[in-house]
């Protein structure tokens, strides 16, 4: 395994903007280069402490209810090229699962999530930050088909929590972190020639540090 640093790419957008989409687009690419994906929502706070009662009161889109302390620790393990026990996060229970998964470092890291460009110690590890964005309509749709298939909620509960805080938290926090990003990529996934120059400009990257 190559000696060099890491490229660490940050992938922020809001919720249900094509992220992933636009994640996997670039992971299938350098898959054979080694490609590992740090997932922000696995790094919600452990909740166990708490009532079931009190863990439904959680807002999900405030920074605080990450625990950025424990990614960025893990971040730093992976550039020092040791593994790491990504924790699994319970979306029915809302809190941290006992579930973790093993994963090894590897020449590209990416942090993906809705999040990541709001703390500075996680952009200052970032070479290359991205924004995505979508559409509020086209996101709030995907959002209310994610929550009821994957997340076992219902569709009274998804509208009430977009309205009372994922609105005004992406117009808070998520939307103004756009002025980080080095490139915005409209529409996610479905941009195409957005993620082909991004993916140019990684194979440049890598190909000059020797990394490929």
């Amino acid at each position: 395994m190559s000696k060099k640093r890491p490229l660490v790419i940050g992938i922020a957008g809001g919720s249900c903007s094509g992220k992933t989409s636009v994640t996997k687009s670039i992971y299938e690419v350098f898959r054979e280069s080694s490609v590992v994906v740090i997932e922000q929502d696995y790094y919600y706070k452990d909740q166990s402490h708490m009532s079931f009662s009190e863990r439904l009161k959680t807002n999900y889109d405030h920074p605080l209810a990450f625990d950025n302390d424990l990614l960025i620790e893990h971040i730093h393990t992976l550039l020092d090229r040791k593994s790491i026990d990504k924790p699994v996060y319970d979306y029915v229970q809302h809190t941290r699962s006992t579930e973790v998964i093993p994963v090894d470092p590897k020449d590209v890291i990416i942090i993906e999530g809705i999040l990541v460009l709001e703390d500075p110690r996680l952009r200052n590890l970032m070479d290359i930050k991205l924004f995505v964005d979508t559409d509020p309509d086209l996101r709030i749709i995907r959002r209310i088909e994610r929550d009821i298939k994957e997340r076992g909620r219902t569709i009274d509960s998804v509208i009430d929590q977009y309205i009372s805080a994922v609105r005004p938290m992406h117009n808070t926090f998520i939307e103004p972190t756009k002025r980080y990003a080095d490139i915005i990529i409209p529409e996610g996934g479905e941009n195409e020639v957005a993620i082909d120059l991004m993916v140019t400009k990684i194979k440049t990257i890598l190909e000059t540090t020797s990394i490929l």
